[in-house]
């Protein structure tokens, strides 16, 4: 069965930012997780291209609709290459074949007799395409997440009977997993037990989006075309644009993993049109928090955005990574702060990880002609090394289940801080010096080198550059979590204790991680 996980699809109003490449890195790891154990993973992301508040984006811009989210979309698709993302897919909504694909889905909800005509009046958000709860006699009322004025908004639009769904959707979100982390439930279910109301699906007098079959005037509202998208994007490139084909290649979904803005989209809307259509529900919806910037929040306004394409070029792929992923409990909101994010890149990675390899390997060298050291005791399962080893194996395989990628990313640095207090302890740099020891410093080098190798296995998935430049300086294959990843489970048996070889030549160390050096505000 494949694995089949998305980020959102980003809308495409704006350039990238750090929220979309922190949702994206997190999804990255996770699927190249699930592709060391061996699943076929199909790992979707893409942009969301139609509405109201992209037309007039373009429109201030000069462009056209279309051109505006042509250069957008690139950018995006431009960023998680060099971010080296390893999606299989990126679909775009304004693909022709997404469209024959929303039709499709429209007939079986219809035909259902999910779909009525109605009228709809409110307060309307265009940043965020939705209407607000805000009475109709409020005065001057804003958007509390964009802080920008709400438009009135009277028009006679096409319905989903969300209402329909009351009771299933009450069951669904009962469901143990199914809404993660367990904070966001609460959330959802205040939601619902307000009573579920039905929901416009359709717009007037919006050209930009895809017209509705048999209802001339109507555009689909932009989250009825995207959330479909996550179904288009399972089409292989040479697939006619047919919903049971693009279902057949792998629904249903994982896990949809979103912001927490989005999270009524996916736990409500979503699972009752997929009912309506009668298909099946994703097996579970993840909604991380926010970030923030040294305590406020990100925008324009205050200058102090972090833009994604720069954080990579002045601090790469490994630190950025590592402090996303270690520092900030996902599913929690968390805070980007600059003197943290140097210490903990620096004594993490550069000081604990990568001086540990570096110094041991170098000792192997020096005193066992540039090989992996014999060993005997050091080989047995009852080595302490090996009992931490294990230890560490358990943890990081079970958090990264439930996406607890700073558990994972704890529980391998401390592995390696284990390592190398074993190292200091045993002192194989004094021990050298005396008669008859060398077998025991043979043993105590192996032990650590053995150790440093399982780091850099359980590292692959969050930083998979460091884990490929460790295993290279052992001597070591480097297991593929990319796309053309095979489906094998290889690296489950390397993480098992005792895979260096004796006597196998070690290559001559360099530094793995550089000291990151930040003399200006990034």
């Amino acid at each position: 069965m494949t694995y089949t996980l998305t980020t959102p699809l980003y809308y495409v109003n704006d350039k990238p930012h750090l929220g979309s490449a922190y949702t994206t890195l997190a999804c990255d790891a996770l699927a190249r997780f699930q592709r060391l154990k061996g699943e076929q993973v199909l790992f979707i992301t893409g942009c969301d291209e139609h509405g109201q508040k992209i037309q007039r984006t373009a429109e201030a811009a000069g462009l056209s609709p279309q051109a505006h989210c042509d250069g957008v979309s690139a950018q995006y698709r431009e960023l998680w290459e060099r971010w080296q993302i390893s999606n299989n897919r990126l679909i775009r909504t304004t693909d022709p074949r997404h469209r024959q694909i929303v039709e499709q889905f429209f007939a079986r909800v219809e035909a259902n007799g999910d779909i009525v005509e109605g009228r709809q009046q409110g307060w309307y958000c265009v940043a965020c395409e939705e209407f607000k709860d805000d009475p109709h006699e409020a005065q001057d009322p804003e958007c509390s997440t964009h802080r920008r004025p709400l438009e009135w908004r009277d028009e006679l639009n096409l319905f989903f009977r969300l209402s329909r769904y009351q009771e299933q959707i009450e069951a669904l979100i009962a469901q143990p997993g199914f809404i993660q982390p367990a904070s966001r439930r609460n959330e959802v279910e205040n939601f619902v037990k307000q009573g579920l109301r039905d929901f416009s699906i359709s717009r007037v007098n919006l050209p930009w989006g895809i017209p509705v079959p048999g209802h001339e005037g109507h555009t689909f509202y932009v989250w009825f075309d995207a959330l479909l998208g996550y179904i288009t994007a399972l089409l292989e490139q040479s697939d006619a644009p047919d919903l049971d084909t693009a279902l057949s290649r792998g629904w249903p979904a994982s896990v949809h993993v979103i912001g927490k803005d989005i999270l009524r989209f996916h736990a409500v809307y979503w699972p009752a049109m997929l009912l309506s259509a009668g298909l099946p529900l994703p097996a579970k919806v993840f909604g991380h928090g926010f970030l923030t910037r040294e305590g406020q929040k990100m925008g324009k306004s205050l200058g102090n955005v972090l833009d994604p394409g720069e954080l990579l070029e002045r601090c790469g792929r490994d630190a950025v990574r590592w402090y996303l992923l270690r520092d900030i409990p996902f599913g929690d909101d968390g805070d980007f702060q600059q003197q943290r994010f140097t210490d903990l890149v620096n004594n993490d990675l550069a000081n604990t990880i990568g001086n540990l390899l570096n110094r041991t390997s170098s000792m192997a060298r020096r005193w066992f002609e540039e090989c992996v050291p014999p060993a005997i005791a050091a080989r047995e399962s009852a080595h302490p090394l090996a009992l931490a080893a294990e230890n560490a194996r358990n943890t990081v395989l079970s958090a990264l289940e439930q996406l607890e990628f700073r558990s994972a990313a704890e529980a391998t640095l401390q592995l390696a801080i284990t390592a190398n207090g074993f190292l200091n302890e045993q002192a194989p740099w004094s021990r050298m010096k005396q008669e008859g020891t060398r077998d025991q410093v043979a043993d105590d080098l192996y032990a650590v080198l053995e150790a440093a190798r399982i780091v850099a296995l359980l590292m692959a998935p969050l930083l998979p550059d460091l884990s490929e430049r460790m295993l290279v300086q052992l001597g070591q294959a480097v297991p593929d979590s990319g796309v053309d990843a095979p489906a094998d489970g290889a690296w489950l048996q390397q993480l098992g204790w005792g895979g260096l070889v004796a006597g196998a030549t070690l290559p001559e160390p360099s530094p793995v991680m550089a000291r990151l050096e930040l003399d200006d505000p990034l």
